[in-house]
């Protein structure tokens, strides 16, 4: 990037923020010094916060004209950190404050799909007094228990009996407060990235384990990653238009991913949006994008022009 282009509105001082608080501190430390390091590259006069050093005081005295927000989980990826910054009047990557506290909250995501017609599975809230039997009868087995507010799978499991349904819900309720039974889709996992208005290759995530959880995610390379994702060109269509639908039901902008699932029978189902994926050497957009000829640098500074374009 030359000089010029450094001094582009929005660029003179842009603060890449990320750690934080939440349970996905570590991935948002990599993927926060990932994008730093993309955005320095290029001569963009770039610097990174950790918002646990500072909080929002720390922040502001840093002056920025642009924040890239790298920061996973509560207190970045659901409208707080958002809300702060418009309150600020800084422009910032990703979704708004809307956007971003819906799809941090699986369960009210999967009801904006509902009511729109999108297929997501089905889901029951669960609580300490649930009637587990009940539960069981009515979503099967297996089934997936999830924490509602929390990402990188963490606190899910899959259940594959009754015994386990309640020791299930008792470990997602370390990780949050609310906490959902799901219907298991038996398939094909997939992830789409978005773009801008621009949806990216599909990915096929394969994992040997059967599970795509944390360790599988971040930790391990033995997970495989399809990219041509294997679908038919109708099918890969048909699912890039499904998540673009996706997205834009929740009101997300400037990037994001839709994780899908894909039954026997060929059908897709929306299993939930990302709003500040990861942007680590393991990550998806990354890998998305790279297949459609963007490079890491490239896409760092794509997000980053979506956030001076919304704020223009």
């Amino acid at each position: 990037m030359t000089s010029g282009q450094t001094q582009q509105a929005g660029l003179e001082r842009v603060v890449v923020v990320y750690g934080g608080m939440s349970a996905e501190r570590e991935v948002s430390l990599k993927s926060g010094a990932a994008v730093l390091s993309a955005l320095q590259r290029q001569g963009v006069n770039a610097q990174g916060y950790d918002l646990k050093e500072g909080g929002l005081a720390g922040l502001e005295r840093l002056d920025p004209t642009a924040v890239f927000i790298a920061l996973h989980g509560r207190g970045g990826e659901d409208g707080a950190l958002q809300g702060a910054l418009e309150l600020l009047g800084l422009p910032y990557t990703g979704s708004g404050v809307l956007a971003s506290a819906l799809g941090m909250d699986k369960q009210r995501t999967k009801q904006v799909w509902q009511a729109v017609g999108l297929p997501t599975p089905e889901c029951i809230m669960l609580n300490a007094a649930s009637d587990w039997e009940a539960v069981v009868a009515q979503l099967g087995l297996p089934m997936m228990v999830k924490p509602v507010h929390e990402g990188s799978t963490l606190g899910i499991s899959i259940v594959r009996s009754l015994d386990e349904l309640k020791a299930a819900y008792a470990q997602a309720a370390t990780f949050d407060a609310r906490v959902m039974a799901e219907r298991f889709i038996t398939g094909d996992e997939y992830t789409v990235g978005l773009l801008g208005d621009d949806v990216l290759p599909a990915i096929r995530v394969e994992v040997p384990g059967g599970f795509y959880d944390y360790e599988a995610k971040y930790l391990t390379n033995t997970t495989q990653y399809h990219l041509p994702c294997g679908l038919s060109p109708q099918d890969e269509q048909a699912l890039a238009a499904l998540c673009k639908e996706a997205f834009l039901a929740v009101g997300g902008e400037g990037w994001g991913r839709i994780d899908v699932m894909r039954d026997a029978a060929g059908d897709f189902w929306l299993i939930e949006v990302n709003t500040v994926p990861g942007m680590t050497d393991h990550s998806l957009v990354p890998q998305a994008a790279a297949h459609a000829g963007i490079d890491f640098d490239q896409l760092v500074m794509r997000i980053l022009t979506t956030a001076l374009a919304r704020d223009s």
